[in-house]
């Protein structure tokens, strides 16, 4: 009778850790789910939008999901090559500009009140359904 307990409690534990386990599965899948927030990007092409990821830049974000924006500098705040112009009301909730990207920024073409460089917004969920639109050449005057 020993023997049969124990191989019984085997199979019920692991039963109990095949279940908890699809269950953790599922859960991560959700919060995974939950991180992705849609960006609109307006082009000179038209509308289109991607998924991002909480905690990615939108820079990353556009690059990720097939947005032609040059990015030049790869995210390092050295380029205005990703500059773009945020439409309300994201734009009110964005923190203040860093004087890094207020540098940057002063080189970009038609600049507006609304500038600000992609690789410098972080997503968060404030930002979910965030809108902006890209000028017709995103080009650094640098070149």
């Amino acid at each position: 009778k020993a023997t049969v307990s124990v191989l019984n409690w085997e199979c019920h534990s692991s039963t109990m850790f095949r279940r908890a386990g699809r269950a953790l599965l599922e859960v991560s899948a959700v919060a995974a789910e939950s991180r992705k927030l849609l960006c609109v990007f307006n082009t000179p092409d038209g509308r289109m939008e991607v998924t991002g990821q909480i905690g990615q830049s939108l820079m990353e974000a556009a690059k990720a999901g097939g947005i032609d924006i040059e990015a030049a500098c790869d995210g390092a705040c050295a380029c205005c090559t990703c500059h773009c112009y945020v439409e309300e009301p994201f734009l009110s909730r964005l923190p203040e500009k860093s004087e890094d990207e207020e540098d940057m920024l002063d080189m970009a073409i038609d600049l507006r009140d609304n500038s600000r460089l992609a690789c410098q917004i972080m997503l968060s969920e404030k930002l979910r359904g965030i809108t902006v639109e890209l000028p017709d050449e995103a080009e650094s005057q640098l070149e």
